[in-house]
């Protein structure tokens, strides 16, 4: 069976791979024939060789279609009606945290795309049921899926100030929230320490920097880092914090939370229906930077309790490895 699979595959330019490349890679190993485009880094470039690899890939079973809400939106978009006009089936991936919003912008557009798919695949409930109240009931739900025997589970006795955030930097994901975190922590626990992980999406990585230095705050930035060489470095923090003022499923977070690390989260789009807060992990408000640091005096003050919480995080990971999800594309695709 033949995939075409459409998405950004940027991650030979310093970018953080996307599903079209993690999951593009299960599925070939599950022995689907994957083709996938496009490592153009110019968007205009990349929008053309997605579509010439439609043409170029015109007897493929399927196309798979990452579907985000902002200017990814169009690859999206044009990728669908040129599928429609050669009649092939198309399967757009839902991950934009901020998709709901798209259908009320561009409520057209959306139903042109979404209502003729094959099947549209939400990686969360969220989108799920924001698509169903728009009106578009052809969606299911696959999660993101992560092989967690590739993390290695640390069980901590006692949780210090140690903070790790994992994420490009760009301004939906709020980084400079984390030194608004780190600098009111500092005030009452000056151990403090903050590693931000990532790479420049927008301008906000050099602009966290300027925060961090105007508020003469210590921030070790490391850039981009291999998976292996975050994991390895997240055996050496405690709490994992996720600032984002939109988001669906990130993956970044499923890996702290097989990693034992505790996660306080921005409650925002999928998350909550990921975290229970306080069951396996805490949510609080987006921007609200002194919830935040109240949730990580709780989890520094009760350890007993963070090491449950981390447990029952990683019974909850588990669900989405890629042992089980695997079985729920085999079942959509064969």
């Amino acid at each position: 069976m033949k995939i075409l699979y459409l998405g950004n595959k940027l991650s030979q330019h310093g970018i953080n791979a996307t599903t079209v490349e993690t999951l593009g890679a299960h599925l070939s190993d599950s022995g689907f024939q994957v083709v996938s485009y496009s490592s153009k880094r110019n968007s205009f470039l990349r929008l053309f060789d997605m579509l010439f690899g439609i043409l170029k890939h015109r007897n493929s079973d399927y196309i798979l279609i990452d579907t985000y809400s902002t200017s990814a939106f169009w690859f999206a978009f044009l990728s669908s009606q040129l599928a429609r006009w050669l009649g092939i089936k198309y399967i757009p991936i839902l991950h934009g945290g901020n998709l709901p919003n798209r259908l009320l912008s561009s409520p057209k557009l959306c139903k042109w795309l979404f209502l003729p798919a094959y099947i549209n695949v939400s990686p969360s409930e969220y989108l799920k049921f924001h698509f169903e109240k728009f009106g578009i009931s052809n969606v299911i739900c696959i999660p993101n899926a992560i092989s967690v025997s590739d993390y290695t589970f640390k069980e901590r006795s006692v949780f210090y100030p140690k903070l790790l955030w994992v994420r490009a930097f760009a301004t939906i994901y709020n980084p400079t929230m984390a030194i608004d975190v780190l600098h009111l922590l500092q005030k009452k626990y000056p151990e403090t320490t903050l590693t931000m992980v990532g790479p420049d999406k927008d301008g906000s990585l050099e602009e966290t920097k300027k925060y961090a230095n105007q508020l003469k705050l210590n921030v070790n930035f490391t850039g981009k880092l291999s998976k292996a060489a975050w994991t390895d470095l997240a055996q050496h923090h405690d709490i994992f914090i996720n600032t984002t003022h939109f988001d669906n499923m990130p993956v970044s977070v499923l890996e702290a939370m097989a990693l034992g690390l505790p996660v306080v989260s921005t409650n925002v789009g999928g998350l909550p229906f990921l975290i229970t807060s306080p069951e396996n992990g805490y949510l609080v408000a987006a921007n609200d930077a002194a919830a935040m640091a109240a949730q990580i005096e709780t989890i520094i003050n009760f350890p007993q309790l963070t090491r449950e919480i981390s447990s029952r995080a990683k019974t909850k990971v588990s669900q989405m490895d890629w042992k089980v999800v695997e079985n729920q594309w085999l079942k959509l695709l064969r």
